[in-house]
């Protein structure tokens, strides 16, 4: 791998994390020491981390931190770097994980990693993991309500109380099915390990070209996953009325969904550029993290 050309590093940090912000004091003198500025935003967490640690960042807001810097360092969980990775959207920066969660599958680094990690970043000893990412867009009556990208997942799926659903599929305008379920999932290989696996889906290689379609607690056990390319479109159609619905995007971003609404999903033009060791197995990450087999 080449060498990244970093001039400016920028620092996401885990909300009501405090030693996560600790870090930020190791992290800012390792940039100093090599010349290079670090960057944190918005202004309130800014402020918050000079107060906590006395480490002055430099402002920027999110959309400039992300276009801003040659490198992000995400001092957090996996739902951490996952709405990083919607953030980032086509600036397309390398991201660096350090994971102040529980199980650490994207946010690989330990503290003790970061620094080494960083090094070798400099050095061109890494490599970056591109990610596939899909886009979402929700129309209702012709009129686009939201349009947002996942790394994970895009799901439809009922409320406690509502009765099962019925969600008309079609995969590049081609009739796949009314899957009569409690929901749908529209997974990436990312995302496969997340929600897809517990609803029964199957674990997709990260890098392989590939969508998983899983419905949940499906009516007829016919219903099976269905794995497809990921270069197609997915057109999904609400056709169950006066039932509380949502469309879920990486399990963070929602929205109601009405009788008659359209999600379309297709792959974003977009990948999260994650940055790993050279050394890293996915197999022992299902093994390690996951706990696999055991």
């Amino acid at each position: 791998m080449e060498k990244l050309a970093v001039r400016r590093v920028g620092v996401l940090v885990k909300p009501n994390q405090p030693e996560a912000l600790k870090t930020i004091c190791l992290l800012a003198e390792w940039c100093g020491a090599r010349g290079l500025a670090l960057a944190g935003g918005p202004r309130t967490e800014r402020e918050r981390i000079e107060k906590e640690t006395g480490c002055a960042v430099e402002t920027l807001e999110h959309a400039e931190l992300v276009r801003g810097t040659d490198l992000l360092v995400v001092l957090g969980g996996d739902g951490t770097m996952i709405a990083t990775a919607r953030m980032v959207g086509d600036a397309e920066t390398p991201v660096l994980g350090v994971n102040f969660g529980t199980l650490g599958y994207l946010a690989e680094f330990t503290v003790e990693d970061m620094l080494p990690a960083l090094d070798s970043v400099l050095a061109g000893a890494y490599t970056i993991d591109r990610r596939l990412m899909l886009a979402a867009d929700v129309y209702r009556a012709g009129e686009r309500l939201m349009h947002d990208r996942v790394l994970n997942d895009v799901v439809i799926s009922k409320s406690a109380l509502a009765r099962i659903i019925e969600i008309e599929t079609w995969v590049d305008k081609k009739f796949v099915n009314c899957f009569r379920a409690d929901g749908l999932i529209i997974s990436t290989p990312t995302g496969s390990t997340a929600y897809n696996l517990s609803a029964g889906g199957p674990v997709i290689y990260p890098s392989m070209n590939a969508v998983v379609i899983t419905p949940i607690c499906p009516h007829t056990l016919s219903n099976r996953p269905l794995v497809v390319p990921d270069d197609v479109e997915f057109e999904l159609v609400l056709k169950t009325p006066r039932e509380e619905v949502a469309l879920t995007l990486d399990g963070q971003v929602g929205v109601p969904l009405e009788y008659g609404d359209r999600v379309v999903v297709s792959k974003s033009r977009t990948t999260f550029n994650l940055i790993q060791a050279h050394t890293r197995n996915y197999f022992d990450v299902l093994r390690n993290k996951l706990k696999w087999g055991r």
